[in-house]
């Protein structure tokens, strides 16, 4: 396999979250580097959430590459409870910049646990599982 090729298997590994299998026949330095490098680095803000919650990302390219294709997948948790998800196509990144990403969870389950909030029944507890899908060409 040539440099290229794996430069092209490893940016698609990246972009998806899954690993590409390589045959046997490939070099050491391709099977070494399958982990792929953390490019972006990213911090979770909350805004309102009440029956519907807000949820920023700050998305900030840590490399000297330019992304391409960032997208923000977001999931919300109330008490441990699957609320919602959420999704956002942020665009491209130039080398060391920072661009926002943000998306709204509304859904029902949502609604029904914030009632039982101001009931008093439950506690209010959010938390967010976010994954920031991006590509790159090496």
């Amino acid at each position: 396999m040539t440099k290229r090729l794996v430069g092209m298997l490893l940016a698609a590994s990246v972009a998806t979250g899954v690993l590409a299998a390589t045959p046997t026949a490939a070099s050491a330095s391709a099977t070494s580097t399958s982990a792929g490098p953390h490019l972006i680095d990213y911090k979770i803000y909350f805004g309102k959430c009440e029956d519907t919650c807000r949820i920023k990302v700050r998305i900030k390219n840590v490399s000297r590459k330019r992304l391409y294709d960032v997208s923000l997948n977001a999931r919300l948790w109330v008490n441990g409870t699957k609320v919602g998800a959420c999704y956002d196509y942020v665009g491209g990144i130039r080398p060391k910049g920072v661009r926002w990403a943000g998306c709204t969870v509304r859904s029902a389950k949502l609604a029904r646990l914030w009632t039982r909030y101001l009931d008093g029944e439950i506690d209010f507890d959010t938390e967010t599982k976010t994954k920031v899908h991006y590509e790159y060409y090496s």
